[in-house]
């Protein structure tokens, strides 16, 4: 809750305790909170949330209640009192549960700067549509550790390149979940700390490909990409269009997801795998483009010049949810990643052991459908011929590796008990333990880093 609506709250609670002081007091409390009120509510314009609305319609009730009823009788005063603070708690509760999210101060010492580019793959055709002539296009956003930034530099949109964009992402991952769209606009009204297209700092860069959860989008990971870019990594999620929730491309087209379930158990599994699979090429492909991005043969581009700044001989494949699975299945087929991290994602069954070291962060198992998970999972990292590690964390939810515990209610059953900031923060830094151990061979006591945050098993 932003300040200004805090101060909205508070006058709305005076206004209406102030029907029930003694009558010297009464019109004088009732003037100063009404233009308290006011005052908060005009702070907030001109597109003030959802939630400040229901306490405004509180205040409305109030002041129709003076002009219409100043000898009501006490009982349905009353009820009209009780009426009106249920509208404020409902609204201030909301606030609080909804928020706009606040994204952690990234760790490391480098800026963060922030770009978005779109490749069309010539050698897949589209398998999402009929024309054989389409051909796969992704969208990636990077990020990447950049010069200083100054402290007045606009920082970057959350959810899309505009608000427009933001808007469109939003609702349409509402309508995902099955969900009205009001209930995701404290995302579309948040920036994150990377700046778009800031100068990249010198050097040259391990990449961390991510992957997003099924019908996901590239930003859903936005904490935890500016905090690896901000140590020294470049960071590129990739939306998949037909498979995230909303897609924007660049001629301001939208490409909705076409990913949906059937009764079918084994149709179902089918059509998993062929995501996998999809997200695996894109995974793949992306990772040729940074390798063209880093020798400047691309003669696409955006305003940011990364040549000789992508280390892709030290390039880590990750992922959430489906996203890990794919992540996992890239490494399989292209050995030009070095390391897998797999987000809280079941693997394919016909995943194959893994030739690069996992780290693998689940959340606590306790039903029987997340035991097969965990045990195909423990059976595909022991046959791997690397070391490789399984953290379960315990706390956690689906989404807690995601940045959704910034801006979803803290229910522990949806984005579990470690808190906004604690559950960005414990995958940040087991993510950047492993990526520093594997990826900069750095001497740390890996285990002893991965157990400090869980139960730790290492194959």
């Amino acid at each position: 809750m932003s300040l200004w609506e805090f101060v909205v709250v508070v006058g709305s609670v005076a206004l209406i305790a102030s029907r029930w002081l003694p009558p010297r007091g009464r019109r004088p409390t009732a003037l100063a909170a009404l233009g308290v009120v006011v005052a908060g509510a005009a702070l907030t314009l001109p597109a003030p949330r959802w939630q400040l609305l229901t306490v405004l319609a509180a205040d409305v009730l109030v002041a129709a209640g003076w002009l219409l009823r100043r000898r009501a009788s006490r009982r349905p005063a009353l009820l009209g009192s009780l009426t009106c603070l249920a509208l404020v708690a409902a609204g201030a509760g909301a606030a609080w549960a909804l928020p706009v999210p606040e994204f952690p101060e990234p760790s490391g010492p480098s800026a963060v700067g922030t770009t978005v580019m779109q490749w069309t793959d010539p050698a897949r055709a589209e398998p999402a549509t009929p024309d054989p002539a389409d051909r796969r296009t992704v969208v990636a956003q990077l990020w990447y550790p950049a010069q200083s930034v100054t402290a007045d530099t606009p920082r970057a949109q959350y959810l899309g390149r505009t608000r427009r964009e933001a808007d469109t992402v939003a609702g349409a991952e509402a309508a995902y979940l099955g969900a009205p769209a009001f209930l995701l606009d404290g995302p579309t009204r948040a920036h994150s700390h990377a700046a778009f297209d800031a100068t990249p700092a010198a050097g040259r860069f391990p990449v961390v490909l991510f992957s997003p959860g099924l019908g996901g989008v590239r930003t859903q990971n936005t904490a935890w990409a500016e905090d690896l870019a901000s140590r020294g990594y470049v960071v590129a999620a990739v939306d998949h269009p037909y498979d995230s929730a909303a897609v924007v491309l660049a001629d301001g087209r939208t490409v909705r997801t076409k990913v949906a379930a059937t009764a079918d158990a084994g149709e179902d599994a089918r059509r998993r795998t062929g995501w996998i699979d999809v997200r695996a090429a894109d995974l793949r492909f992306v990772l040729t483009q940074l390798g063209r991005l880093d020798k400047g043969d691309l003669a696409e581009r955006s305003g940011t010049d990364l040549t000789g700044r992508l280390d892709t001989a030290r390039a880590a494949a990750t992922g959430h949810s489906i996203g890990g699975a794919a992540a996992m299945r890239a490494a399989e087929r292209d050995p030009r990643f070095t390391a897998v991290i797999n987000l809280d994602g079941g693997p394919d069954p016909d995943q194959g052991p893994s030739r690069q070291p996992v780290l693998a962060l689940t959340h606590e198992i306790k039903e029987g459908a997340d035991a097969d998970y965990l045990a195909l999972l423990s059976k595909i990292l022991d046959g791997g011929s690397a070391t490789s590690y399984r953290l379960t964390v315990p706390g956690s939810a689906h989404l807690t590796f995601t940045d959704a515990p910034l801006f979803l209610p803290p229910l522990p059953a949806l984005t579990g008990s470690l808190g906004r900031t604690g559950s960005v923060r414990m995958t940040t830094e087991t993510c950047a333990a492993f990526l520093d151990a594997v990826l900069r061979s750095r001497s740390e006591d890996l285990p002893a880093a991965l157990s400090s945050h869980g139960d730790l098993v290492t194959y």
